[in-house]
């Protein structure tokens, strides 16, 4: 039997700019769509650099996760795209304390380097989630 899809949706994330879903829910499954970080309030990136607007995009990500029921500890799969891999230490920083808090098992990860990203972003992540 065939599970619906279900399309996520919430004012505490930023909105979809396009035609696509914040997420997607099949079954158990969450599938997140790339954020980045853009403040939901004002749809502009956040000042500051790499710490800042990867701090934004996991505040982003965790929004949607609520709204579907879930949080960061029921993220399975992540992955990130950062405009330059010498980012790579500073956003793992803030990244950890989101995803790999003590007594938490982190996620599966790819990350890859990208020539540019969308409002030339420094970073953006996605993920999939499970419901318990």
């Amino acid at each position: 039997m065939t599970q619906p899809k279900l399309r996520i949706s919430t004012t505490n994330a930023p909105a979809a700019i396009g035609p696509y879903s914040q997420a997607v829910r099949i079954g158990d499954l969450i599938f997140t769509s790339g954020q980045i970080g853009l403040n939901p309030a004002t749809g502009a990136i956040v000042s500051g650099g790499i710490r800042e607007q990867t701090t934004r995009v996991l505040d982003n990500l965790a929004a949607v996760l609520r709204e579907a029921g879930l949080d960061m500890a029921d993220v399975i799969k992540t992955t990130v795209y950062l405009r330059d891999m010498s980012d790579f230490a500073a956003m793992n920083e803030i990244y950890a304390t989101y995803l790999a808090p003590e007594g938490v098992i982190p996620p599966a990860r790819s990350t890859v380097e990208v020539a540019r990203l969308p409002k030339d972003a420094l970073v953006e992540i996605d993920l999939i989630a499970r419901k318990p």
